[in-house]
């Protein structure tokens, strides 16, 4: 039976998570680098606090539009006093140096401290410390990093960890439907990461998944996702260099065999353009 000890009884407000939005800016004389939202009077609430000390127990990736565009945000879900979950633009500063400390975390199971530090022309960056220790998590910066691999890499270890903690009360089939979830919403970040890479026209994805019924990588198995990148990738050497037998034997080794020893894609995809340029020149 449940223990009720604790429980406050009585009223109360729904337990509804905390947003904090990541933005650097000024309100009332008061500088901020993250701010909550009041709904019901339509106004920011700025956070005093630059840091927030809890465990780190979810990382999603969720679409919001925005002018008439979907505007992909990292959610990383903190759990405290209450339930945070810290809302930031996938592609900005905070996010890529939030996710390069948390990708070197030894345990999650520990407590960590995600401090908003500002930087120059209101850019905002992420520092992460050991919350017992104090001692901050680094790992050098890298803007080549393989973000989507990053961000999957480390939702499996936020997984195996809801696994190893909650396997009294969880079932195996609905902790593989969470992960395969996670997986599969990492998808939309992986095509537009190697998809800019290209600079493969975004209509001609949309056009491709179209194609297969669906409106974004996120709805097709793995294995059609694989068959989008190497049709980019594909398209790309043939405007490069026009021998579609080699381009496919090359992209094999330095892409599809490359991946199965363990190498980052985007890594990968990088050595391989390199490898069909100087070909070319050659």
């Amino acid at each position: 039976m449940m223990n009720t000890t604790e429980i406050k009884l009585g009223l109360c407000n729904p337990p509804l998570p905390i947003y904090l939005y990541v933005n650097q800016g000024e309100m009332n004389g008061e500088g901020y680098v993250w701010y909550r939202y009041d709904t019901n009077q339509d106004k920011k609430i700025v956070v005093q606090q630059r840091g927030l000390t809890g465990y780190l127990t979810e990382l999603r990736l969720t679409a919001k539009e925005f002018k008439g565009k979907d505007n992909m945000k990292l959610d990383i879900v903190v759990s405290a006093d209450e339930i945070y979950i810290i809302r930031t633009g996938v592609e900005t500063n905070f996010a890529k140096t939030f996710l390069l400390a948390a990708s070197v975390v030894v345990d999650f199971s520990k407590p960590l401290i995600i401090a908003a530090v500002s930087g120059e022309e209101n850019a905002v960056f992420c520092q992460l410390y050991d919350a017992v220790t104090k001692v901050r998590i680094r790992r050098e910066w890298d803007k080549d990093a393989d973000w989507a691999e990053i961000i999957h890499n480390i939702q499996s270890r936020l997984s195996n960890e809801v696994a190893s903690t909650k396997s009294q009360v969880a079932s195996t089939e609905s902790i593989l439907a969470t992960c395969d979830l996670r997986q599969r919403t990492c998808q939309d970040l992986r095509i537009k990461q190697i998809r800019t890479l290209l600079n493969y026209p975004v209509q001609l994805v949309k056009e491709w998944l179209q194609f297969q019924g669906v409106d974004r990588p996120s709805q097709l198995d793995a294995s059609k996702v694989d068959e989008l990148v190497k049709t980019m990738c594909l398209a790309w050497a043939d405007s490069v260099c026009g021998h579609p037998n080699y381009v496919a034997s090359s992209y094999q080794q330095y892409v599809v065999d490359a991946r199965a020893t363990g190498k980052e894609e985007v890594a990968a995809i990088r050595a391989w353009m390199q490898h069909v340029q100087s070909s070319v020149v050659a």
